[in-house]
């Protein structure tokens, strides 16, 4: 699969619990801790993982947030945008109003254009969003580049029609589906339930009610020649799924995730994963729980081919 060595990250200048998306995100909790103490700690999270990513030999390209604009999710960019080895740039429909304050396009570009990636083709579907149309990027989407499927499943940051239409311009099988969390809400984004490697995937197939969409997603991934790793809810609330293999600038395989979703795997599924590459463990606590996100949510890929 195309693994990119190269990855944006926006930095949390502005983090904090966000009220407008903790209704859809069972993952996101207060910390009675000052304001101040909390984005002091969020960035000092977000600075190690940038240089833990460095020392592994992964290209990141740090975006500020935007200024004079509170975005407390900027840090996990990959909602409102994805890059794709034909150089398309897709900004996407999101459903809070403060996270849409979230793009920018023009800064981004830059951005790219200043570490030499160029023949940027921008696919704006933000507009989509006044209809309600919501796809929140490589949240909602879970992406085989190269034999081009996407799984995504439904929630009020997940709309099957924008979906679909995303499929149809890209050129993607879509394989859709519905997952749900302990407290029976569907969960927020398709990230979390499942995460594709190269050679494997995890998933909570737990969360999956339907059994027939189970087995839909199931035969697809060994389709994709996949070797699946299983996990429980508990496991998903860990953020296990919510990893990402990338390849580093000398060519080996780096499976990116939290130390409590390292935690959260037992041994022998670490040794599995352990095959496809290394484990590359970054402490993010306040982010994951204040923002209810984890690893893969604060990389978006970038393909310099």
């Amino acid at each position: 699969m195309s693994l990119s060595n190269t990855v944006v990250m926006v930095s949390p200048d502005q983090f904090g619990f966000n009220p407008q998306t903790a209704m859809t995100n069972a993952f996101q909790h207060h910390m009675n801790i000052s304001e101040s103490r909390l984005k002091n700690q969020a960035m000092e999270e977000f600075k190690k993982m940038v240089t833990t990513l460095e020392k592994e030999k992964i290209k990141v390209l740090v975006l500020g947030s935007r200024v004079n604009t509170v975005t407390p999710d900027a840090v996990f960019p990959n909602n409102w945008f994805s890059h794709h080895v034909d150089g398309t740039l897709v900004i996407y429909p999101m459903m809070a109003s403060n996270r849409r304050l979230e793009r920018q396009s023009h800064n981004l570009k830059n951005l790219l254009n200043d570490a030499g990636i160029n023949h940027i083709k921008i696919l704006d579907l933000s507009s989509d969003e006044i209809d309600n149309k919501i796809l929140e990027g490589t949240g909602s989407l879970v992406l085989d580049r190269d034999q081009l499927v996407a799984f995504a499943m439904e929630s009020e940051r997940t709309n099957k029609q924008e979906f679909e239409k995303w499929c149809r311009i890209m050129g993607f099988e879509g394989v859709f589906f519905h997952a749900y969390g302990p407290d029976s809400k569907p969960v927020y984004h398709t990230n979390v339930v499942m995460g594709l490697g190269g050679k494997f995937a995890v998933v909570c197939f737990d969360a999956i009610a339907l059994e027939s969409e189970r087995y839909l997603v199931e035969k697809k991934l060994r389709n994709l020649k996949r070797e699946i790793i299983p996990i429980n809810l508990a496991q998903m609330s860990k953020f296990c799924a919510n990893i990402l293999e990338l390849k580093s600038t000398d060519k080996k395989s780096k499976i990116v995730m939290s130390d409590n979703a390292y935690k959260g795997f037992t041994s022998s599924q670490r040794i599995t994963l352990g095959k496809y590459g290394s484990l590359i463990r970054v402490a993010i606590p306040t982010i994951e729980t204040v923002g209810g996100g984890s690893a893969r949510c604060m990389i978006a890929e970038i393909f310099n081919h």
